[in-house]
């Protein structure tokens, strides 16, 4: 078998539907604490906006929901904390819709959260 010369060299960004950019940039923003990275308008009427937690090289982008690309859906992104339990809290304080922390033998402490659209991610904190 031959060794594969990759073409793919990492991930750059992940895409959340939304249905307001400006109050999904608000809530990414204003709530979770994420810096804004960019907003640009890149043809008529269609904006692209990054978003990403401080210090970190993926960014999210709040990406305008249409037809094929519902909101209220499992994002898939797990974001990192240093203390579950403080940001669950935090974020609870916040308003944000989320559950439970979870307590799983031999995994971190986790717990998920929905966006202002009903997006689920995940907070994991990390050892």
């Amino acid at each position: 078998m031959s060794q594969l010369n990759p073409k793919i060299i990492g991930i750059l960004t992940m895409g959340i539907p939304v249905v307001d950019q400006d109050c999904a940039l608000a809530f990414y923003v204003e709530t979770l604490g994420f810096e804004k990275r960019l907003d640009t308008t890149v043809s008529a009427g269609m904006r692209w906006i990054e978003v990403a937690p401080p210090g970190t090289a993926i960014t999210v982008a709040l990406v305008q929901a249409r037809d094929g690309v519902p909101v209220g859906v499992e994002t898939g992104i797990r974001l990192a904390t240093s203390d579950a339990e403080d940001t669950h809290a935090d974020l609870q304080a916040r308003g944000v819709d989320l559950d439970e922390v979870l307590h799983w033998p031999g995994v971190p402490p986790m717990f998920v959260f929905r966006d202002q659209d009903g997006n689920s991610l995940v907070i994991v904190e990390k050892r």
